[in-house]
């Protein structure tokens, strides 16, 4: 499942000097807004669940009101976005992400996370979840977008079945089951 909406909001103009801060905002952002009621029902009979280390993730973990402390852990984390640290070009911030994306893609890692690194972590992050799934028979991951979509094209290539397909807006989840 990815986060709930994020206290930062992700709009209007930055110079690529200023994305560093818009980086750490985003980081330590919390939520604005409550899970879905659907969602609330569904993952009561979940075996475990699991969120990042970050606060938009552990606060949309307990938004979904589990009798259990949800485990957080950095694996899980989102993909850092790379960025600039100088620069007077000035674009919407939404231009900015989808520009960063491509570039991250492209292989441009400064001030964030590699692709290559994302993938290796996505690995090591989807074999947890099968281990967790193992013992507890199924397991919540309350991530990030893109971290959650490279989770689960390793899930897939491991065998897994994905049942119903996450989606890209907050609290949208997607539903993996072994073979």
């Amino acid at each position: 499942m990815r986060h709930g909406q994020p206290s930062v909001a992700l709009t209007g103009w930055l110079r690529a000097r200023d994305l560093a801060r818009l980086a750490e905002a985003y980081r330590v952002a919390g939520i604005v807004d409550a899970p879905p009621r659907v969602s609330l029902d569904v993952f009561q009979r979940i075996g475990m669940v699991l969120c990042s280390d970050l606060p938009r993730s552990r606060q949309s973990a307990h938004a979904l009101r589990f009798s259990e402390t949800p485990v957080a852990d950095a694996l899980f984390g989102e993909a850092r976005l790379p960025h600039f640290n100088q620069g007077c070009v000035c674009l919407p911030v939404g231009v900015w992400l989808v520009l960063l994306r491509l570039l991250w893609l492209a292989g441009f890692s400064r001030n964030g996370q590699s692709y290559r690194a994302a993938k290796r972590r996505a690995g090591l992050a989807a074999q947890r979840l099968i281990d967790f799934a193992e013992v507890h028979g199924s397991v919540l991951l309350v991530g990030h977008g893109v971290m959650n979509h490279l989770i689960g094209r390793e899930l897939r290539a491991r065998g897994w079945r994905c049942r119903l397909r996450p989606g890209k807006d907050y609290w949208t989840y997607g539903v993996y089951e072994a073979n």
